[in-house]
């Protein structure tokens, strides 16, 4: 079965979009605040093009890092309510929320303790690890996470390279959900990202899908990736949670 994939790895044309997920829960389209649109005309251009492809909703997720991006509630719905104030003024009709990506850094279980977490839905909480390696007390944390009532998301585990699948999965089996790029499948990140977003498929071990956009390129392999049987796959063969965020 899985040489069907192999050696069909991208579809001339693409015969679906987005709209059977209709929200996309990992972006960074809040002007200003990282590494993603700069302004409320970018954010303004990314959200279009991802409407384009089916999106109805979008959840904002800017970084909370504590050397980088010193993000708090605060900064992030000041940014919020100035591109809902953009979309207004150009009469775009989308949905759009914001919680956070919550990077795994040694202020992160201070901030679980301190219930000071930027949610999604029913109390998802979003975060990442760093691409060098995996944090010691990860399972711990999840644990703790899951005690105090969230619902933790492990952002983009395919970019996580260091780790192999039954590490995936047993982080999953302490109760946190898996979230795939979509634009890893598009070999985006490289072809290792792209061989273990295609093995955590297999295994069945994603759980939401997204686009993490940030910029324009981003958005092209959004849509590239549509051409990609692994994501139909996913669309199709999977019951993938984002509809449960609508």
């Amino acid at each position: 079965m899985f040489g069907f994939f192999k050696k069909n790895e991208f579809k001339k044309h693409i015969t679906f979009d987005y709209s059977s997920i209709m929200v996309d829960m990992h972006s960074h389209v809040l002007p200003g605040i990282d590494d993603g649109a700069q302004t409320p005309e970018e954010s303004i251009i990314l959200i279009k093009k991802m409407m384009e492809l089916g999106i109805k909703k979008i959840i904002a997720t800017p970084h909370i890092m504590a050397d980088y991006y010193k993000n708090t509630a605060e900064t992030i719905n000041a940014a919020l309510a100035i591109l809902k104030a953009e979309l207004k003024k150009e009469e775009i009709d989308v949905e759009i929320e914001a919680a956070a990506e919550h990077y795994f850094d040694e202020t992160f279980e201070d901030r679980v303790d301190a219930h000071k977490l930027m949610t999604m839905g029913d109390n998802y909480v979003l975060f990442e690890f760093s691409f060098i390696n995996k944090p010691p007390n990860a399972i711990p944390v999840i644990q703790k996470l899951k005690q105090l009532g969230y619902k933790p998301i492990l952002a983009h585990p395919e970019r996580y390279t260091y780790m192999d699948v039954e590490q995936f999965r047993n982080i999953r089996e302490w109760g946190a959900n898996l979230q795939l790029n979509t634009v890893s499948l598009t070999g985006y990140y490289g072809k290792d990202v792209k061989k273990l977003a295609e093995s955590l498929i297999d295994n069945q071990l994603i759980d939401f899908i997204s686009s993490d956009m940030h910029h324009l390129r981003h958005a092209e392999a959004f849509k590239d990736a549509l051409r990609m049987p692994y994501l139909e796959k996913l669309m199709f063969d999977y019951p993938l949670k984002n509809i449960m965020l609508r």
